[in-house]
């Protein structure tokens, strides 16, 4: 008997519990609901603010534009990237191999190389004029770019990277190409900009150094290849004797106006084309890169930079680098000392070599 009623009250005192719990619950759902059996009008109880709303309305940091990125552009590295580039594409003119030949690509007719036969057609009908923004889309994402492209390349992801690989080609046939500041978005760029507004590329002022012909398939392929010289001067004639007597009249008074110009020179022009050069050319005293240090170049005897293995056709060359020398150097290596290593085809713009010739000389002079 006792254990009948010590049994039933403790069943009854569970059920108690549990008729509180189950009140209990009910009552803190009608308060803490979303409006549960007030209205719809009614707010839920209280909100924790996690700040994910805000994060997802907060514009994302653009970062910088594609024309401040080119105007930082490392064409060195961009050397660098393209030798993983060398096996599909030379950068000399006419040299085509599984892909077509990248010199001048940039500002050039999309699908305009005549000898290459094996374009897929995908790439002219999404752009007509390789410019930078376009380049740079294209480098990022081949197939996304041109659905239907015959390009195997997976995509270069950095920004800086397809940056740096654009301004190392835009300077492979001596100019580079203008872009105007309102290209500073991607979506933003027409298709029809062309190149006709160029600045000078890579106004290197000696040559480079054979040991890197060997180390890098583009570099062997700008330096080593005889078609760059199509752009010869045939007219200037002599190289090898620098050292005329006196000058004529005329050539005296050219002379004058370069020096002249040089004098009068854009240092900060100057500077902006001389970035083109470091993937060759240091201007620190003693620090040579592919090519010799041009620290106090103007005025420097020619192939004097001890330690630097210089060409045949420079050592032999005597006298010093004065402003007209160089300004005869810059615009066509080739004609100017045929036989020397210097893969630059030249710098056409008189004014662009007189402000590079200026830089150097408030640099190192």
């Amino acid at each position: 008997m006792f254990d009948t009623m010590t049994l039933t009250k403790t069943a009854g005192a569970l059920c108690g519990a549990l008729l509180v719990f189950l009140l209990g619950n009910m009552a803190a759902g009608a308060i803490f609901s979303m409006g549960g059996g007030h209205g719809a009008e009614h707010a839920q109880g209280y909100v924790v603010d996690t700040g994910a709303g805000e994060a997802e309305e907060a514009p994302a940091d653009a970062g910088p534009s594609l024309a401040e990125r080119m105007a930082a552009a490392d064409p060195a590295n961009g050397e660098k990237l393209f030798r993983n580039c060398a096996a599909c594409h030379a950068v000399v003119e006419g040299e085509n191999k599984v892909g077509p030949y990248l010199y001048g690509v940039v500002g050039r007719a999309v699908g305009s190389v005549a000898t290459y036969g094996s374009y897929s057609g995908a790439l002219t009908a999404v752009a007509e004029v390789w410019t930078p923004v376009e380049l740079y889309a294209f480098l990022e994402n081949p197939k996304g770019y041109a659905p239907g492209t015959a390009m195997g390349y997976a995509g270069l992801r950095k920004s800086e990277d397809r940056a740096d690989l654009i301004a190392y080609l835009d300077q492979t046939d001596g100019t580079t190409f203008a872009m105007p500041l309102e290209e500073a978005a991607v979506q933003a760029a027409p298709a029809e900009e062309t190149a006709d507004e160029t600045v000078a590329a890579d106004a290197a002022v000696e040559e480079p150094a054979a040991e890197v012909a060997a180390a890098a398939p583009a570099v062997e392929d700008v330096a080593a290849a005889e078609p760059v010289a199509e752009e010869v001067v045939t007219e200037q004639p002599a190289a090898e004797e620098p050292a005329a007597a006196e000058p004529a009249p005329a050539a005296a008074a050219a002379a004058s106006g370069f020096t002249a110009m040089v004098a009068a020179a854009d240092l900060a022009a100057g500077e902006k084309i001389f970035r083109r050069c470091a993937a060759c050319h240091k201007v620190e005293d003693g620090k040579n890169g592919a090519g010799p240090h041009l620290f106090g170049v103007v005025g420097r005897d020619i192939a004097s930079v001890e330690g630097f293995n210089y060409s045949d056709a420079l050592k032999g060359l005597e006298g010093t680098w004065d402003v007209e020398r160089l300004n005869g150097w810059i615009e066509n290596p080739r004609a100017f000392l045929p036989g020397n290593k210097m893969g630059f085809p030249g710098l056409k713009e008189e004014q662009d070599r007189a402000n590079v010739i200026g830089y150097l000389q408030s640099v190192g002079n």
